[in-house]
């Protein structure tokens, strides 16, 4: 494995998405517009599920965190994505492209996890509903969400190490508008075959692991609604679900075409990252909201101020 020592770049030039200077303004409007309504979509969701009785369950304590995560995930790249459109210097230095190597596996690897807990969730809510409550308590929901941070900590230190391994020498341009491994990994001075075989199998177990329980419950759970006699029934059983399946196949499928290869530059590479740093984490909330009614009359009431102080306060004590 190749030696830190070895590099002498200490900043890297991102080339963004376009050269077009039109082009750039125009993404800049653009995606500022999205981001501001990724953060506004998001903190209406977490407020909802704060201060309405009605939303205390698993599944919005799971959307809650998913919506912070949202937040997270979209500032690590967005805002220095739009920093650098206007400016001249758009250098990002070598810690600096590490820490953000970081918090996106970081952020992006708990929201792996996180959506394979909702994925249970919903397993066990129409697989077992009898005993729903009792298996899915609030100790067990705060546990699997801090399983879900810890393991995508665990993700993002071990791609970050990796990728810190290799040497730069130069030349020092990411053809990217974002600090990550494929994009560095093509500019390192060595052989990093090695590196990235360790890269690639970091980012299929986990990818093996979410897939085999996604899986698993989804087959639990379309077995159980065929079993429903009634059509009414079973569009009702999938209807609690159609939303989840729809964020998993949003973001883990451009997740899939980036990550689960060598490092090779596709064309396409900067707009499917487009698809999952920016336009999921803005379409969540729409995605969750447009179809659930309780969440639609949550977010009514909250915006038209008839929340009470007192339902303010019983959503501190809620999951």
């Amino acid at each position: 494995m190749a030696s830190r020592n070895q590099s002498t770049v200490t900043e890297f030039t991102l080339s963004g998405l376009s050269h077009s200077l039109e082009l750039q303004v125009s993404f800049f409007a653009l995606f500022l517009i999205l981001y501001l309504i990724t953060l506004a979509g998001n903190l209406l969701i977490m407020a909802a599920v704060h201060v309405e009785p009605h939303l205390r369950s698993p599944m919005y304590f799971f959307l809650s965190n998913l919506s912070f995560l949202d937040m997270c995930y979209s500032t690590v790249t967005i805002p220095k994505m739009l920093s650098i459109v206007f400016s001249e210097n758009k250098t990002i230095t070598f810690k600096q492209c590490i820490s953000q190597l970081f918090f996106l596996h970081f952020f992006g690897g708990t929201e792996c996890f996180l959506l394979t807990a909702m994925a249970y969730d919903r397993y066990v809510a129409i697989c077992n509903p009898l005993r729903y409550h009792i298996i899915m308590n609030h100790r067990f929901c705060r546990w699997l969400v801090a399983a879900s941070w810890l393991a995508g900590f665990i993700h993002s230190f071990s791609q970050a190490f990796l990728t810190y391994q290799m040497p730069f020498c130069g030349p020092n341009k990411i053809n990217h508008f974002f600090c990550d491994v494929h994009p560095l990994s093509v500019l390192a001075c060595s052989d990093t075959f090695f590196i990235e075989i360790f890269i690639v199998a970091n980012s299929g177990m986990i990818s093996l692991t979410c897939f085999v329980v996604l899986l698993f419950s989804y087959l639990g759970i379309i077995t159980t609604v065929l079993k429903i006699r009634s059509a009414e029934g079973r569009r009702k059983a999938f209807s609690t679900c159609a939303s989840h399946l729809l964020v998993v196949t949003f973001f883990f499928g451009p997740c899939i075409f980036i990550y689960l290869r060598p490092s090779v530059n596709y064309s396409a590479d900067k707009l499917v990252s487009v698809l999952y740093t920016v336009l999921t984490p803005m379409l969540n909330p729409i995605i969750y909201t447009l179809r659930n009614q309780e969440m639609k009359n949550a977010l009514k009431k909250l915006t038209r101020g008839r929340v009470s102080p007192q339902e303010i306060m019983k959503g501190e004590s809620k999951v």
